[in-house]
């Protein structure tokens, strides 16, 4: 049953319309509901309505839910996807415009970090690295050709990144590639000089919805209003004190800014809490209301009450963490909850290290959210770098990567000779090891690698033409002998089957994907848009993430640890007057408590030795002191610390006997 609020929302589609939707306020619920009552009023077909969410994950579980509301061949004629995902799709049928060739590579991050570590020379660091891939990320985020950002570089350090901009996008031209960000800002581009296209595309897209709206940057937001065009067939789904993605582009203002885009925008708030217990709501209000706002929303919840927030004081990060376990331990007998019912949130990765060794003396089984994610295993991007290869013989970062994998004694020397040769000759790695010209100017064993890898990529290619994802991958696998390759010179049988069987679940997400009839280079480019966060199945475990991976989940009982100034919210926001952002993070932290909600201190930190005394986090002093619950406060309070000191006692005991 929709509230008025989410009815008005699905029923208008007359004109653009903008849902503030508070935390917990059935946001997936209106967009499932609202591409339901497209379908069934006949507005707009299935195949021109598309959803677009901000994770892979997202957008599967979207898809999910509408497969519920429509009819199975309604469903899958739906476009339902990420930004980037629909970028990619656009530049799979519009490759020509782009100046790109059928069968073009998606880079990830690894190989666009390669090449920009080549160009900016092998004495970077690795922070500078970082930061000149983050500078150039934002300038595509921003819309900008590498004309363009020479044009508006100031700073020497701007005219540096936007120098090896233009040297890294002929590169990638070369390659006939594209990074994460061409696949917003390269269909900008086009729409915006191609107006039979743009209306072509506004023809294949008449309606549109997108969620996370305030987390959209500057392409995005111009991929949006490219598509929906003077008409604003579109609902936008947002929330102005859940944007903390300013450091990736970010803009709040977005959702500022489609008002005075189009004058007749309606906005529909939703302000019912579905998910957390009253007083939790209340401290959430109160937090963020410090914030100044365009469009001012308060959240209320029919649930009762709850139980005060808890606030602790411990004396350090190793004491904080023990505490934190042993609350876990008497929380889940009093309450009942599962272990998967508990998040341990934090500002920094960093942070966890402590709590991970304090979950583990107290048996605690745990699932730290943002470690090595599949798609980041060796064996894994081994496996998409030769499905690549194989679609795209231009793509040098996948041939750099297996030319050499199985072991073919090709070194850095024959190398770096092949690369000269092919850049003199304008040909990819690939195409100049095929080359017999080439391959005389090498030493004759290297030479004759060379030559076995290109018979072996084009009698895979060949292959490709008449088979799908699966059979080629095992194919793949066979003719190279991976699997020896995987096992020489590891001594454990686990981490031999541990990777062996990461490769067995590639090719079972080929199979699953499509049902294994698509082909292997649009299922490896599809994996190439994955994130962390789209494969993060802990099972019955504690979750330890950041608040930043936190946004959008909900668990019985959360505990943000760090709530020191300096920490939560960060030292450079302190220092740079940047609290609106740390404040929603907080918030955001705040609402993903559904009934039990825990805050933390130290009031010692250690840094390169040195011990300092810390401050509580001055977002402490804005929630409403009626509905904290302070250590020390009263005798129950003093009851509990002696609870979890016995329970941490027993829990170390329980450790030593094993």
């Amino acid at each position: 049953m929709l509230n008025p609020q989410q009815r008005a929302a699905v029923e208008h589609v007359d004109g653009p319309l903008l849902v503030l939707a508070g935390a917990g306020s059935g946001k997936t619920r209106v967009i499932v509901e609202k591409i339901a009552h497209l379908v069934a009023r006949g507005i707009a077909p299935p195949a021109k309505i598309a959803a677009i969410t901000f994770t892979n994950k997202a957008a599967r579980e979207m898809r999910e839910r509408v497969a519920k509301r429509v009819k199975r061949e309604d469903a899958e004629a739906l476009n339902v996807c990420t930004f980037h995902a629909l970028g990619l799709k656009f530049l799979q049928i519009e490759h020509a415009h782009a100046g790109l060739r059928r069968g073009f590579s998606v880079l990830d991050a690894d190989d666009s970090a390669g090449i920009v570590k080549e160009l900016a020379g092998a004495s970077v660091k690795s922070d500078q690295l970082f930061a000149m891939r983050n500078l150039l990320s934002r300038l595509k985020s921003d819309g900008l050709t590498p004309d363009a950002a020479l044009d508006a570089a100031r700073a020497p350090r701007e005219l540096e990144a936007a120098k090896i901009y233009s040297a890294y996008q002929k590169r990638l031209a070369a390659f006939n590639a594209v990074d994460f960000d061409d696949l917003i800002r390269l269909p900008v581009d086009i729409l915006q000089r191609d107006e039979d296209l743009r209306l072509a595309w506004r023809e294949r897209i008449r309606y549109l919805l997108v969620d996370e709206c305030q987390d959209t940057n500057a392409a995005q937001y111009a991929f949006l209003k490219l598509l929906a065009g003077e008409r604003g067939a579109f609902t936008c789904v947002g929330d102005d004190d859940q944007s903390i993605y300013a450091w990736r582009g970010a803009d709040p203002g977005n959702l500022d800014q489609l008002a005075r885009d189009y004058p007749k925008l309606r906005v529909v708030k939703l302000e019912q809490n579905y998910r957390c217990a009253q007083r939790i709501l209340r401290a959430a209000n109160a937090l963020i209301a410090h914030n100044p706002h365009a469009h001012p929303k308060k959240l209320w919840s029919a649930h009762g009450e709850g139980v005060p927030i808890r606030v602790l004081e411990c004396r350090d990060h190793e004491h904080e963490a023990e505490r934190v376990a042993s609350q876990l331990l008497h929380l889940r007998d009093k309450h009942q909850l599962s272990w998967s019912d508990c998040a341990l949130l934090y500002r920094g990765n960093h942070q966890a290290r402590a709590l991970e060794k304090a979950l583990q003396l107290a048996r605690i089984p745990y699932h730290l959210s943002g470690a090595l994610s599949f798609l980041d295993r060796g064996e894994v991007k081994d496996v998409l770098a030769y499905l690549r290869l194989i679609a795209n013989p231009d793509d040098d970062a996948a041939f750099l990567r297996i030319v050499n994998v199985p072991r073919r004694e090709i070194g850095a020397t024959t190398l770096e000779k092949l690369g000269e040769l092919a850049q003199s000759k304008h040909l990819s790695l690939l195409a100049a090891a095929r080359s017999h010209s080439v391959l005389q100017q090498l030493a004759a064993r290297p030479a004759a690698a060379l030559a076995g890898f290109v018979e072996l990529i084009d009698g895979l290619r060949v292959h490709s033409q008449r088979t799908n994802a699966v059979e080629l991958t095992e194919d793949l696998l066979r003719r190279t002998h991976y699997a020896e390759h995987l096992a020489h010179g590891v001594r454990d049988e686990a981490l031999r089957e541990r990777r062996l069987g990461n490769v067995r679940e590639l090719i079972g997400w080929f199979r699953a994907m499509d049902d294994g009839r698509a082909r292997a280079n649009d299922l490896a480019a599809q994996l190439a848009l994955l994130s962390r966060a789209d494969k993060d199945d802990g099972g019955d475990a504690v979750r330890l993430m950041t608040l930043h991976s936190a946004k959008g989940l909900e668990f019985r009982c959360v505990h943000i640890v760090g709530c020191e100034d300096g920490t939560l919210p960060h030292e450079g926001a302190i220092d740079e007057g940047r609290l609106d952002e740390e404040r929603r993070l907080f918030y955001v932290g705040l609402t993903r408590a559904k009934e039990l909600l825990h805050l933390s201190y130290s009031v010692q930190g250690r840094r390169y030795g040195q011990v300092f005394r810390q401050k509580p986090s001055r977002f402490l002093d804005e929630l409403p002191a009626a509905d904290l619950h302070r250590d020390g406060a009263d005798p129950e309070a003093d009851a509990a610390a002696r609870h979890e000191a016995a329970a941490t006692h027993l829990a170390k005991i329980a450790a030593m006997l094993g």
